[in-house]
């Protein structure tokens, strides 16, 4: 039976949970995912996983953070005065905005404390410094 390679374009139902169980992300409910293993829109470690698969094959595989969103960077966090916050705006704890990054590109940031001097976002994927566990299905290899 075929395998699943680097290169190939495949459709798989997933469902991502973290250590304590919570679900992150999911296919249920969707039409599978199609991605092309290897390719930069895909996790490593995600990617790995379904390589050597067969069409119609399941497996549960723990991601290492290192092959996932890589560990929580400390740099990636960005204490803003109040004074630097637009008036207008009111930010809450959880709350997701989008700011200008050092090269002009946006950069999406978590809002994580606030206070009456400061607001602190991290600019860190929301999974970074997490080991990701992936129950997956290959549905099929396109090619």
């Amino acid at each position: 039976m075929t395998q699943a390679k680097a290169g190939d374009t495949v459709r798989v139902n997933y469902k991502g949970t973290l250590a304590d169980g919570t679900v992150f992300d999911t296919s249920e409910g969707r039409e599978p995912l199609t991605v092309e293993l290897g390719s930069s829109g895909i996790i490593r470690g995600f990617s790995e996983a379904i390589q050597g698969m067969s069409p119609g094959e399941s497996k549960e595989v723990t991601v290492p953070m290192d092959k996932a969103y890589g560990p929580h960077n400390a740099e990636m966090v960005i204490t803003a005065p109040r004074v630097h916050i637009p008036p207008d705006l009111h930010p809450e704890v959880g709350q997701k905005l989008q700011m200008g990054g050092p090269k002009g590109e946006l950069v999406m940031v978590q809002v994580v404390e606030v206070t009456d001097e400061q607001v602190i976002l991290d600019a860190n994927p929301p999974l970074a410094g997490k080991d990701l566990t992936f129950f997956i299905e290959l549905v099929e290899i396109i090619g």
